[in-house]
């Protein structure tokens, strides 16, 4: 099934030849490879550029090895360009996480070189425009600064929204397709089954076999049952406040004392996941005071269906789900997102008040919040009023799944249904 990624084609083409090295990060099994080696593609041949014009290596490829040594990589792709100097041509290079750190031949001392170097080093020729995608966010879009000197330019890539799924399955019933996106999630080749079973395969398949192993391989991790234990605590405890101490306590008490660890190991496996792309973390934040709040903080999955399979199918709350398909929304359109935190003196006492999702981009900021239904006066007070304590201009919304349509109340807040918030993000948050 040939799914249309048309917000991130967009974003490629944007940046043709714009001197950088065009960097598509992302979970693994997301779509990047599909994205570069056939949308983009299929762009490029479209508008004019020769198939000869265009060189993918797959270094996941047995036939690619060798090109995981950088200096052989840099080598194989100059000699490539230069042999048609005339001629534009297009580089892409699909996983690059794997290629190796090799010693620099020019400097015998222990120096070494890296596929930075070598993307570097090819990014300087005129006639050649460099793409890569890679699976690790701490191999690539923590390192683009130092490493790029400013040259990496990172796109990074999202399981499908619901709007690209709802587009993929031709439409339909919104709460159907709703409902089956916050259980099944948006890993696109989950699209190719129709039976319930063999989605369950396919998702319980990539949680054990692709994220957990690879995870553990790339980390050198020495507890793979710390890693699962840690994946499952965070996955049925979505939206909810904790840090690494809560989680080694909370470990701890389940497994026993023969199940300690430390909260220095528990942060180091938080990262690893973190990295990998399978959860992101949202901190709190101080809307009056303008500051952040160390700990605790809040996880969110990066696709519903993989959490979902990570717990057996189980705990499948909608409220939860809902959430954190809101919060992924925030962040594939742009925004980075924290938890806010407003206080209010109510009867001489101090009361701290939650807002789901601050959301900054630039100089733009939204106040979100996630409310499955509000029906009753109590329930509705509970999520405007965090809203209303707020004194500056910036839109503040209430994602709700109770009723159809949009509406704004007396107070400014707008209330939006969640499936046309999803439907059509860009549309509420400009």
């Amino acid at each position: 099934m040939a799914i249309q990624r048309d917000f991130y084609l967009r974003q490629l083409i944007d940046r043709q030849w714009n001197g950088q090295v065009k960097i598509i990060t992302g979970i693994r099994r997301c779509g990047k490879s599909f994205l570069l080696n056939v949308l983009f593609r299929d762009y490029l041949v479209k508008n004019g550029t020769p198939e000869n014009c265009i060189l993918s290596i797959e270094l996941d490829q047995l036939k690619n090895l060798r090109y995981r040594n950088p200096l052989e990589l840099a080598a194989y792709a100059r000699g490539w360009a230069e042999a048609n100097p005339e001629a534009r041509h297009f580089l892409f290079v699909d996983e690059i996480q794997l290629s190796e750190r090799v010693p620099n031949p020019a400097l015998p001392s222990g120096a070494s070189i890296t596929f930075y170097d070598a993307l570097n080093d090819l990014r300087s020729l005129p006639n050649l425009d460099v793409y890569v995608t890679g699976s690790n966010s701490k191999l690539l879009s923590n390192d683009i600064a130092t490493e790029f000197r400013g040259r990496g330019d990172p796109i990074r890539l999202h399981p499908l929204s619901f709007a690209e799924y709802y587009a993929a399955i031709g439409g339909g019933d919104k709460q159907v397709a709703l409902h089956d996106y916050l259980t099944y999630g948006g890993m696109p080749k989950r699209l190719e089954f129709k039976d319930d079973e063999e989605r369950v395969a396919y998702l319980s398949n990539l949680i054990t076999e692709i994220y957990l192993r690879d995870i553990v391989e790339r980390n050198r991790l020495a507890h793979p049952e710390l890693l699962e234990r840690i994946l499952h605590l965070l996955c049925s405890t979505i939206g909810s406040l904790t840090n690494p101490k809560r989680i080694a306590d909370t470990l701890t008490s389940v497994s026993g004392k023969g199940g300690h660890h430390s909260p220095t190991t528990v942060q180091s496996y938080l990262t690893a996941l973190e990295n990998a792309f399978c959860f992101s973390k949202s901190l709190r934040y101080d809307i009056k005071g303008n500051t952040y709040l160390a700990y605790p903080a809040k996880y969110y999955c990066e696709d519903l269906g993989l959490r979902n399979a990570a717990l057996g199918f189980r705990q499948l709350e909608e409220p939860h789900l809902m959430e954190n398909a809101v919060y992924n929304e925030l962040r594939r359109q742009g925004f980075s997102v924290d938890v806010g935190v407003v206080e209010e003196r109510r009867d001489g006492k101090r009361v701290s008040r939650e807002i789901d999702f601050v959301a900054n981009l630039g100089n733009r900021r939204l106040y979100v919040q996630s409310a499955y239904a509000m029906p009753t006066e109590e329930k509705r007070f509970a999520e405007n009023r965090p809203l209303e304590l707020v004194r500056d201009d910036f839109p503040k919304i209430v994602v709700r799944n109770d009723f159809v349509g949009v509406r704004n109340d007396e107070r400014g807040i707008r209330n939006v249904a969640l499936t046309d918030f999803l439907l059509d993000a860009g549309a509420f948050l400009a």
